[in-house]
């Protein structure tokens, strides 16, 4: 069995922490000594709030995992688009919320690299060089927000580690992974460096031609879980649609963690009470329920 929490946050003015520290305290998620690195989806510019992490809320999950004892937490991100990495940071206004950025952000794009073997073969791949500072964590916590996604149906804690290969070794916007199969590619890339925990951003999201084209879709919930598979398979049930429609997911399900509902606890808030039909590009059109 599994546990995901789905927790309701009217804005990002709410106090975030408070939520995420009564989550952290369920899970008991032990990070006393431990150096927590924080991943994000930070993307570019985002004038509706509908593309990135909001900042708010990664400022929020490094406080809570400093008050629980963590020894250091690192944010790191690596854009897939945007090679001013720094450019993104001022764009969102990152500082604003975590102070001087020197030791608290990490540009994975550029960190120093180790060349590691991945522990399945779902796609032609067999190594990537991933950053040091992700290898180095003892807690990975993925912090994306809740997205269609034009090419893998949704965006979520899995699709997210994508932001984690870095761009001095494959370029921009990563294509060894797409050349490989996008959807492969994750379960490669996950079975190597599996959250330990993922924290959905959804009080804004996006539906439709996600990750950057679509609409904001204001959802007011944070969808929070130490099983990242179940975590994303209750955030596409949130947003009307059928996880076992979604590749990725039914082969995730296999062996890095819960899909269906009945392996799943629930906590905090209902599915059925925070279920909002999410717009989808027509490709992806059969990971909508059909109606009764």
């Amino acid at each position: 069995m599994s546990r995901v929490a789905i927790r309701q946050a009217s804005s990002y003015r709410a106090d975030l922490r408070e939520v995420i520290l009564e989550t952290l305290g369920e899970f008991k998620l032990g990070v006393k000594g431990k150096r927590v690195l924080l991943k994000p989806n930070f993307v570019g510019a985002d004038p509706c709030g509908a593309v990135n992490t909001h900042p708010a809320l990664v400022a929020a999950a490094r406080e809570c995992f400093l008050h629980l004892g963590a020894s250091s937490v690192l944010v790191g991100e690596g854009s897939a688009l945007e090679r001013d990495t720094e450019a993104i940071l001022e764009t969102i206004g990152l500082r604003e919320y975590l102070g001087p950025l020197e030791d608290a952000f990490m540009d994975l794009n550029v960190d120093e690299v180790r060349l590691v073997s991945l522990r399945t073969r779902a796609s032609r791949l067999k190594k990537l060089y991933l950053p040091a500072s992700v290898l180095r964590a003892d807690v990975v916590v993925s912090m994306p927000k809740l997205k269609t996604h034009h090419w893998a149906g949704v965006s979520l804690s899995l699709k997210n580690m994508f932001g984690i290969v870095p761009g001095r070794c494959y370029g921009w916007p990563k294509n060894i992974l797409h050349w490989a199969g996008i959807s492969r590619s994750i379960l490669d890339l996950n079975s190597t460096v599996r959250p330990d925990f993922a924290i959905v951003d959804g009080i804004t999201g996006m539906e439709g031609d996600g990750p950057l084209e679509g609409q904001p879709k204001a959802s007011g919930i944070l969808v929070m879980g130490d099983d990242p598979v179940s975590v994303d398979s209750t955030c596409v049930r949130a947003m009307g649609l059928l996880p076992e429609r979604v590749g990725y997911l039914e082969r995730a399900s296999l062996f890095l963690g819960n899909l269906k509902e009945e392996k799943i606890e629930q906590i905090g808030e209902s599915l059925a009470r925070v279920t909002q039909p999410f717009a989808v590009v027509p490709e992806f059109e059969h990971l909508k329920a059909k109606k009764a």
